[in-house]
């Protein structure tokens, strides 16, 4: 038997004119793309909300400003339910676009959609995706000061230099 994994990962919900920033994707065991949320796993040394910056500007090429804390969703894919995602996500405003940086290797680009246009597609990574579009329409939204993250780690000292 396969042990079992929990996955800490971030995601950012951007919404701009009644659409939302997602990432067209390339992703294990599937053979089209998908659409997702700027995602992806929280590394060694980070906050939360300094993965959710970076994973956003690393899938699409926007600079993003943190604004609050929209919930914590879990999953277990069917196909490997050896693993369990801890997603963390954020609701975030545009900043800057930068056209030309070099997007994720396993990322087709940033696309904006309603969630109608998202649904329609059939292609959202996971049940997630929608979940998160739909909690952050309904208004659902929470302050960042729900979260605590102690930063006496050498890590947060070097990030902060």
């Amino acid at each position: 038997m396969t042990a079992w994994t929990a996955h800490v990962t971030v995601a950012t919900v951007v919404e701009n004119n009644g659409k939302f920033l997602f990432v067209e994707e390339y992703t294990d065991g599937v053979t089209h793309t998908v659409f997702n949320q700027p995602a992806g796993h929280v590394e060694c040394g980070e906050t939360l909300i300094q993965a959710a910056i970076r994973e956003t500007f690393e899938e699409t090429g926007y600079e993003v400003e943190i604004q609050s804390f929209l919930g914590i969703y879990t999953y277990t894919p069917p196909m490997f339910p050896d693993r369990t995602y801890y997603r963390f996500c954020f609701l975030a405003k545009e900043i800057l676009h930068h056209k030309n940086a070099q997007l994720d290797t396993d990322i087709v680009g940033a696309v904006w959609m309603t969630l109608d246009e998202l649904q329609e597609s059939a292609r959202a990574r996971s049940p997630l995706v929608s979940k998160a579009v739909e909690d952050a329409l309904s208004g659902q939204h929470f302050p960042l000061s729900l979260i605590y993250e102690h930063q006496n780690s050498p890590f947060f000292t070097q990030l902060d230099a």
